[in-house]
Parts: C-alpha cells; sequence; structure tokens
C-alpha cells in the first residue's frame, strides 16, 4: 500500500471512529459544562477531554496492542466469568437499556418537542423512534459497509452542519464569560473529568475496538505491529478532531450566557443558540445536526452490540439481533430521556471505574507479564469502591432505596478513603490490587493471556 493510499485509509477509518463516538450525547454535555464553568472553561474541558477523549482513545489502542478478539476476551484476562459477566453488562448499558434509546430520544427533545403540543408528545414520540429505529436498523443488517456510510457520508454531513453554528459562535461571539457556578468554581477540573462520563464512550471503546479492528483488517493490514500502527494513526486522527469540535462548543457554551441565559440541559442552550443566530431557520439546522449526530452512533452501537450477542449466542443469528436490539431500543425510548439519564447514572458509576482500569491494565500488561493475579486484585478492589458508587447514585435516584449496611460502608469510605468525596475513591483501592497482584506468590501465578 504506497503512503498516499495509506494516509487516506487512516483518515477515512478515524473518521468512522469520531462518527461512532461523536452522538448527540457529546453535544449537548460540553456546551451546557461550558455555561457552568464560564471564566473556568478551560480547566473544566482539560477534564472533561480526559475522560471523553483521552481514555477512549486510550482504550482503542490498548485493543489494538491486545491482539484481542472482543471485549470478552479482553475482559477473561481477569477471569472467564467475569469477562462474560462484564460484557454483557457494558453491552447492554452502551446498547439496548441506555446508550441507543439516547440516540432517538435526544434529536426527538431538543429538535421537534418545543413545536409540539405537550398533551401530544408522548404519541408523536412514538412515531419519531419507530421511523428512527426502521432506518438504524435497515442500515445495520450489513455491518461490511459502516465504514462507507459513517466515515464516508453521514459524519462529513454532520460536520458540515455543525461547523456553519460553530464557526458563527466563533467569529460572532454572544457575549463575555460570566462567574463559574457550582463545583466549577473551585473544582472545575475534576467536575469536568466526571462530566466526561455521561459521553460514555470510555465504555464504548472497549465495544467499538474490534470494529475499529476489522476496518483496519479490512483495508489490508493484517501484521498485528501493522495493526497497532494504523489503530494509533486513526485514532490520533480522530482525537484531534474530537478535542477540536468539543474545544470550540464549550467556549460557545461559555460565551452564549449573556445572551440567551442559562438553562437546564445543553440541548436546550443548543437550541436557544441556533434560534439566536438563525431564527426559525437554526430550529431545522439543529434538527439536522441533531438527528445525523444520533443516527451515525445508533447504527454503530447496534451492529457492535449485535455482533457481540451473536458471538455469546451463536444460535441466534446476527440479523436477528439487530432486530431485538432495535426493538428493545425502541420500547425504552419511550420512557423519555429524563428516566433514561436518571437510571443510567448508577450503572455509570459503577461501570465506569472498572472500564479505565481494565483499559489501564491491557496498555500496561507487558510490564508485569500479563499476570491474571494483577488483573484480579485490581478490579477486585475497584468493584469494592465502584458498586458503593453506583448504590449511592441509584439512593439519590430512588430515595426510598437504602440499606443501613451499605450507608455504614460509604460513611467509612468518606471518612478514610483517599479521593472519595470527589468521586475518585476508586483509585487507592486499584493500586492497593496492583501491589497486591505483583506481590502474589508466583508458585499459583497465571499469565491472562496463556
Amino acid at each position: 500500500m504506497d503512503k498516499k493510499t495509506s494516509n487516506y485509509t487512516y483518515i477515512v477509518i478515524g473518521t468512522m471512529l469520531f462518527g461512532m463516538f461523536f452522538g448527540a450525547g457529546n453535544l449537548i454535555f460540553p456546551i451546557h459544562m461550558g455555561q457552568l464553568a464560564g471564566t473556568n472553561f478551560l480547566p473544566a474541558l482539560i477534564g472533561f477531554l480526559t475522560t471523553a477523549i483521552g481514555l477512549p482513545i486510550i482504550g482503542i489502542l490498548a485493543f489494538g496492542l491486545s491482539g484481542s478478539s472482543g471485549l470478552r476476551n479482553l475482559a477473561s484476562r481477569v477471569n472467564p466469568i467475569f469477562g462474560l459477566v462484564f460484557s454483557i453488562a457494558l453491552y447492554l448499558t452502551i446498547g439496548p437499556f441506555f446508550a441507543i434509546p439516547r440516540t432517538a430520544t435526544v434529536p426527538f427533545v431538543v429538535g421537534f418537542e418545543p413545536y409540539i403540543n405537550p398533551e401530544q408528545s408522548g404519541l408523536y414520540l412514538i412515531i419519531f423512534s419507530f421511523i428512527f429505529f426502521a432506518i438504524v436498523y435497515y442500515f445495520s443488517l450489513n455491518p461490511a459497509k459502516i465504514v462507507d456510510l459513517i466515515g464516508k457520508y453521514l459524519t462529513p454531513a454532520f460536520l458540515l452542519f455543525l461547523f456553519i453554528i460553530i464557526l458563527i459562535a466563533i467569529f460572532k461571539p454572544m457575549g463575555e464569560f460570566v462567574q463559574p457556578t457550582g463545583d466549577y468554581k473551585d473544582l472545575a477540573f475534576i467536575t469536568g473529568f466526571k462530566e466526561g462520563y455521561n459521553t460514555m464512550d470510555a465504555l464504548a471503546s472497549l465495544a467499538f475496538g474490534i470494529i475499529v479492528i476489522q476496518a483496519i483488517k479490512g483495508s489490508g493490514i493484517t501484521e498485528p505491529k501493522e495493526i497497532a500502527k494504523a489503530t494509533l494513526k486513526s485514532g490520533m486522527f480522530a482525537l484531534f478532531l474530537m478535542a477540536l469540535i468539543y474545544g470550540l462548543i464549550t467556549y460557545m457554551g461559555a460565551s452564549s450566557v449573556e445572551s440567551i441565559g442559562t438553562y437546564d440541559n445543553g440541548g436546550l442552550i443548543f437550541a436557544a443558540v441556533a434560534q439566536h443566530y438563525f431564527g426559525s431557520y437554526g430550529n431545522i439546522l439543529l434538527a439536522i445536526i441533531i438527528v445525523l449526530a444520533c443516527l451515525k452512533t445508533s447504527i454503530g452501537l447496534i451492529i457492535s452490540c449485535s455482533e457481540f450477542f451473536h458471538d455469546v449466542f451463536p444460535k441466534v443469528s446476527y440479523k436477528s439481533f439487530v432486530f431485538i436490539l432495535s426493538f428493545v431500543s425502541y420500547i425504552i425510548a419511550n420512557f423519555g430521556l429524563t428516566n433514561i439519564i436518571k437510571f443510567a447514572i448508577p450503572v455509570l458509576m459503577l461501570l465506569y471505574p472498572i472500564a479505565i482500569i481494565l483499559i489501564f491494565l491491557t496498555l500496561c500488561s507487558s510490564f508485569f507479564k500479563h499476570r491474571q493475579s494483577v488483573y484480579a486484585a485490581t478490579i477486585l478492589f475497584t468493584f469494592c469502591v465502584s458498586f458503593f458508587d453506583g448504590y449511592n447514585a441509584l439512593a439519590d435516584t430512588l430515595p426510598g432505596i437504602t440499606f443501613s449496611w451499605f450507608e455504614s460502608v460509604i460513611a467509612f469510605y468518606r471518612d478514610f478513603l483517599p479521593l472519595y468525596d470527589i468521586g475518585l475513591g476508586w483509585v487507592a483501592p486499584a493500586l492497593l490490587g496492583v501491589a497486591i497482584g505483583l506481590l502474589w506468590p508466583k508458585n499459583t501465578i497465571k499469565t491472562a493471556i496463556s
């Protein structure tokens, strides 16, 4: 493959990777963060980029270097049972339970619901989500065409419309930055760091990794070292594109308060910005941006989840899973965006630290000679904290669900566990798990990839 063709391949795969990651949630979270962070938007943005971009790209790179055949194979380095359970939980989270339904509800809430009689909103959501998932179902039936569909068509179209509104906001700013509010006053970086969880992209990187590897192999690159090289180059291109857009969107949010005021979520902010610059035409522009963003992400997620569940349950065909997942996502989407987000938070608090640790263990695996004891001890200690983080978030969502013993453990963590109050209490236990795994008696050590 000559250099020109090779560079083109990296760009197309990188654009596909960006397209699968960057959905409507990636639009609404940074613009809302920009409004809240105000003059502290830069440290907040850096924290956000760490989890919203850094971790996903590291996850894709770790996947490429690991030589794993999929998430289940990768997670089985901890334990085969863990590999199966964690993989199913992750795919259900970024799939039909939360992320995929959100791809239908966000464009409806942002682009259409404001112009519909509230009494008929439920009916129109049923109709809109049905059409949306019918389109997703059709394009997900042939995963071989995902590079062309997302990398060559949907993503460039999405970027074209998005940059129209971003560039106008940059060259004709809406106002000066205001003072930060809430946790962004004193903890801008950490708050932005945790805000990046909401994108679910670190979780998605573990699922999308196999699609990227297959796309690279499909371009004619088959040697493991070349696959890792192509993964890195494609990932760096996607990283640059995402960082640029996140930065511009955050800036747009930070400069918007004087002109449009504050709103409860990023979707309403985007709608107000579009209205500010384009009037009624802004509503059309925003609807196009949101629908394109969500379609490409939803297609990537349906394909990833269908391939995974077909691999776990081979007697059920890939096309059957495409239909099942599309249908389940359609049903859950009609519970509404508020409920989807509300119940996603506890699951993210449980799974995200485990996913982060698994990514870094995979990336550094050669340094501890792939010892299973390191994987197992580190994940176990991380889970001991993330489980209670998830419970705590669930208790905030459903106040009636409380257990005194759980509350005692959380109180203990608050008193003695470093960084627990800022949501990073799992860091110290994870490091302790690494130390214990390395010190585990050698005669009982197994390699995780044996």
